[in-house]
């Protein structure tokens, strides 16, 4: 027996909001399996079972606003030990004053969620094609006989949540969609301004507790785009890879000869990871940022990375992140792409260690065998810890980026 409680799904979350169960008592569980949504200030996250059992309770509702730590559920064979008592539906406010500057999480849906529980959490629909909808609203509506494309989501990404089923059902058949309350500016069922103060909270503890020091090299990317576009020209448009796949997976192939950059520092000694779980910075549409982590990126080829890539930038911007990729990264890559400006100088996401920048690449006269010539370059960064590591081992890391680069078929 065992009590799933309320994670922390980043370095300064004190609590979140219980949006939606997957789950019902009596189903079974695995390790890795989604059980609830979350909603935190960068939006709603998919929470993970860490043990395999049986669901015996759920110890909050849909709604309630809990600290971390707070239980969930309780998870073990079916009617075994007591009941824990459940948290009251508006938990009070905690008597510690917070800390200036702490993160808190955004309110609770204005409606609560219908009692019902689906009898089991059908997949998710594919990113495209298809309405988007938590697993819990799709089946609840397949229940009440009520079309999704009927009503109107209040989750990321204009997803529709549990509550927006109650919320229709409510208003009885062949209703308009009502609207949810509109949103604050940005992304539409996202608070920018906690996104915001989230934000300033990890980065201002960064810069206070981290020593960063900095570092900057310019890489000749034309063997790689040479390579790049001989190998795109025999592939389908939807096989194609991208120059950022090729710096991701060089980025992480080079940690292997300075694995101190890659790990998170959350004990003293400070010990390496030995998987790399590569965070990739993702702009949101109409700002802000989310750094989820391609998790095993060690293991993956060109290939793996690239499709990797394009599925969580698709999950970051609709709302479908799991806890895994939030909670686990253990270095950093942000990247401005074809349109940023010529490098990038970050801030380390703690409690990792190191952020890897690219600028944008350029066409820029470099001279070869004595002849000036005009080659696409790019300028990498490194923002490392200077308790983990120094410039000299910094620098190795960076010069070993640029050698795989040099070999893109060797990636």
């Amino acid at each position: 027996m065992s009590i799933f409680t309320m994670p922390s799904l980043g370095a300064d979350m004190e609590e979140g909001t219980l949006v939606e169960w997957l789950v019902k008592p009596g189903d079974r569980v695995a390790r890795g399996d989604v059980v609830a949504v979350v909603e935190t200030q960068k939006g709603a996250i998919e929470i993970e079972v860490f043990e395999t059992g049986e669901v015996t309770e759920l110890l909050a509702e849909p709604g309630q606003t809990l600290p971390v730590g707070a239980p969930l559920a309780r998870l073990g064979t079916a009617g075994a030990a007591e009941k824990a008592p459940r948290p009251s539906a508006t938990p009070t406010a905690p008597e510690t004053p917070v800390p200036a500057g702490s993160a808190r999480s955004a309110p609770a849906p204005s409606s609560p969620a219908p009692a019902a529980q689906p009898a089991a959490a059908p997949p998710r629909p594919a990113a495209t094609g298809a309405v988007l909808a938590s697993p819990a609203a799709r089946s609840r509506a397949a229940e009440l006989g009520l079309p999704l494309d009927q009503i109107a989501g209040s989750g990321p990404g204009g997803a529709i949540l549990l509550a927006d089923v109650g919320r229709q059902a409510d208003a009885g058949p062949g209703t308009a969609p009502q609207p949810p309350a509109p949103a604050p500016k940005g992304k539409p069922g996202l608070d920018m301004a906690e996104m915001r103060r989230a934000i300033a909270a990890a980065m201002s503890r960064s810069k206070r507790e981290i020593p960063h020091y900095y570092l900057g090299h310019e890489i000749d990317l034309q063997a790689a785009q040479d390579w790049l576009a001989a190998t795109n020209a025999a592939r389908t448009p939807d096989r194609r890879l991208l120059i950022g796949a090729l710096l991701i997976r060089a980025t992480v192939r080079a940690l292997a000869k300075v694995p101190e950059l890659n790990g998170r520092f959350e004990s003293d000694p400070f010990a390496p990871s030995a998987p790399v779980h590569c965070g990739v910075a993702v702009a949101m549409r109409g700002g802000g940022l989310i750094a989820p982590a391609i998790l095993d990126a060690q293991d993956k080829d060109t290939d793996a990375i690239m499709e990797a890539m394009r599925d969580i930038v698709a999950r970051t911007r609709t709302g479908r992140l799991r806890m895994s990729e939030i909670t686990q990264g253990t270095i950093t890559v942000s990247s401005l792409g074809e349109t940023g400006v010529d490098a990038l100088f970050g801030v380390i996401y703690p409690p990792q260690v190191a952020l890897v920048g690219f600028g944008a690449p350029r066409l820029r006269p470099m001279l070869r065998e004595g002849i000036v010539q005009p080659r696409l370059a790019v300028t990498i960064t490194l923002a490392a810890d200077h308790r983990i590591s120094d410039g000299r081992r910094g620098a190795l890391f960076l010069a070993g980026i640029d050698r795989l680069l040099q070999e893109p078929e060797t990636l």
